[in-house]
């Protein structure tokens, strides 16, 4: 991750790392620019999470890190905080470890401890799951950036943990692990869209964190997998097309990620996020060189506490309800 020597230093970092519970499925895809043009390197293991961070600031420049992973807290939940909002809550939970354990029935779950369930049990439904949490029902589990669009199905709620439809163990990783650590020791990073806008929060040495999904960003570059990602031959397939995007985009790739693409980004189980992570970069290089805008909806909630997909446009298909908590510091 450091220049190489006699290189000139890049003008800004962009990196998307698709997130796993599991730490073999975490890559990280990375491209510096350079004088307009981005070059940008193949797929890399995330490895140590203590070391992200650092490498990636090395260079002393501005650092845009988009993470396939939530951001925020459902407006249901946090109408019973007294933060001031999403960031506040992240670095208070180094002096709060129970709020990471998996419940394994519903007598457990609370504010305090929302995650469940730890296994499969005959008769569970997220709308127990929201009773227990004290909300209205299934929907306040969800964040208003989770719920299904005109583009897309609904995401997962983030406190849910079973199947393969679910966030909620990869944001316990990624939370726990890296980010209240990191904020604890002071890490210079920033939150979006909670602490400003994505240009206004790049500075040198500063990293910015944005939730990026691969699915959203494979759309806003105008790409589609003829199958399932998670078979090499659909993304081998779609090789050149995403060439196209990417020299769209002004990306030019490495040796090693010319290879990767040719070959659809390998044969195992991780060949998926390997692509997810590049897909996800390009989606974060999209927003950052204006062809998506850093769009969030105008609303407090989102702003303080729900977050946003970076680069998503496209409202729910049904409205919050009228009767939702009151707006924060109203």
């Amino acid at each position: 991750m450091l220049p190489q020597p006699g290189r000139a230093l890049p003008d800004l970092i962009a990196a998307h790392a698709d997130w796993s519970i599991d730490p073999r499925k975490r890559w990280l895809s990375l491209a510096r620019r350079e004088g307009g043009i981005w070059r940008a390197e193949a797929p890399r293991p995330v490895g140590e999470v203590a070391t992200l961070l650092p490498a990636l600031l090395a260079a002393g420049a501005p650092v845009a890190l988009g993470l396939d992973l939530p951001l925020g807290l459902p407006r249901a939940y946090a109408a019973g905080r007294a933060e001031a909002g999403f960031p506040e809550f992240l670095a208070g939970l180094a002096a709060r470890p129970e709020f990471f354990a998996v419940n394994a029935g519903l007598e457990t779950v609370c504010a305090a401890s929302p995650f469940y369930p730890a296994r499969g049990l005959r008769g569970m439904t997220r709308a127990a799951h929201a009773a227990a949490l004290g909300f209205a029902g299934a929907e306040g589990l969800s964040r208003w950036c989770d719920r299904a669009t005109a583009e897309r199905p609904a995401g997962a709620p983030l406190f849910w943990t079973l199947g393969a439809n679910q966030s909620g163990k990869a944001a316990i990783a990624a939370w726990r692990d890296w980010l209240v650590p990191a904020l604890a020791s002071g890490a210079p990073v920033r939150l979006w869209p909670f602490q400003g806008g994505l240009h206004a929060l790049l500075a040198p040495g500063v990293a910015v964190l944005a939730e990026v999904y691969p699915a959203e960003a494979l759309r806003h570059c105008g790409l589609k997998l003829a199958g399932s990602k998670r078979a090499q031959g659909p993304r081998q397939a779609l090789a050149a097309a995403l060439r196209e995007a990417m020299a769209a985009r002004r990306v030019v790739p490495g040796a090693a990620l010319a290879a990767a693409i040719a070959a659809g980004f390998g044969a195992d189980a991780a060949g998926e996020d390997r692509f997810d992570s590049l897909i996800g970069l390009l989606g974060l290089i999209g927003v950052l060189d204006g062809a998506r805008p850093d769009f969030v909806p105008e609303d407090p909630w989102i702003r303080h506490w729900e977050g946003w997909v970076l680069g998503q446009t496209a409202l729910p298909r049904l409205s919050l309800p009228a009767s939702g908590p009151a707006a924060p510091g109203s």
